[in-house]
């Protein structure tokens, strides 16, 4: 073992995760020559053959893939480590980037941070609001700290607090349907309506379809504010969160079509961010302000 080096085993784990020398040399940014001799070396020093070379793809060995297995733990602490030493080093931070989502209870999230950047005043907040896919290709393409919106909770890049949920409802005003309002409304009876939809700010990211009728006549707008006029004019039909139309339902400008086939929907917002990305010290202080305040974290609607 005297002698084994980190470029090694960054080398074997990129040759098993690419499945190959030339695909793991590329991901490296080093030669395949490089990267053989790196492997070669580490077999010989350990005095265990790690890969298979005899198929098309070089494939693991028995030893090989327990081998493997210690090999992605250690590079995973190692890479914590690293994080944990950038963190010691870092100063505090002038600027954290935050994005909102669409569906987000705009009063009670900026209460929320507010109530940590009145304490923080050296550091100055980016506060972006994103639609759809926005928020998460913000994150992801590293120009957000922090995002509070829904996210896929299986995706092990994140980690997050829970804060609230909403729910979506489908709603027109009255007098816009050509026909009674009851549960049994199918999606192929809407679609001669138009409906207001939501326009996703992604650039890039594939964009997901929610609740958009194929083949109907459509507007599109940037906020759900806007959106939530359009639809209590009785311009178009469309979904909208709970916590924005809880008046608007009680005093009946909007009503409910949710039924069998359009069932509407629950979304669980969320503070979300990179779980392997190096965060600062008030990066840090703002995710535990958020996890000690989102028990008592409620939604008054109203908005």
């Amino acid at each position: 073992m005297d002698g084994l080096t980190l470029h090694q085993l960054q080398c074997f784990d990129a040759v098993v995760v690419e499945g190959g020398f030339q695909s793991a040399a590329e991901k490296l940014r080093r030669t395949q020559p490089t990267v053989f001799t790196a492997v070669k070396n580490l077999e010989a020093q350990l005095g265990l053959t790690l890969l298979d070379r005899s198929g098309y793809r070089v494939a693991l060995t028995e030893a090989g893939r327990s081998f493997h297995d210690q090999t992605r733990v250690f590079l995973r602490e190692l890479r914590g480590l690293q994080n944990h030493a950038r963190q010691l080093a870092m100063g505090e931070e002038s600027e954290l980037r935050v994005v909102i989502g669409d569906l987000c209870p705009v009063r009670e999230v900026l209460a929320l941070l507010r109530a940590f950047f009145d304490r923080h005043p050296g550091t100055r907040l980016h506060l972006h609001v994103e639609a759809i896919a926005g928020p998460w290709e913000r994150l992801f393409d590293g120009e957000a700290d922090l995002i509070i919106h829904h996210i896929d909770k299986a995706d092990p890049r994140l980690e997050f607090i829970d804060l609230c949920a909403v729910k979506l409802i489908p709603v027109v005003a009255p007098g816009f349907l050509r026909m009674p309002i009851s549960s049994e409304i199918t999606f192929d009876q809407m679609r001669g309506y138009v409906q207001c939809v939501i326009r996703d700010t992604a650039r890039h990211s594939v964009r997901p379809n929610f609740y958009i009728i194929e083949g109907a006549p459509s507007w599109t707008v940037g906020d759900q504010l806007m959106k939530k006029e359009i639809i209590v004019q009785g311009a178009a039909w469309g979904h909208l969160h709970d916590v924005l139309i809880e008046r608007e339902l009680r005093d009946g400008r909007l009503l409910s079509i949710a039924g069998r086939h359009l069932k509407g929907g629950r979304i669980e917002l969320t503070a979300a961010r990179q779980r392997d990305q190096v965060h600062g010290p008030v990066a840090n202080r703002l995710w535990q302000h958020i996890g000690e305040m989102a028990a008592n974290f409620t939604v008054d609607g109203d908005e």
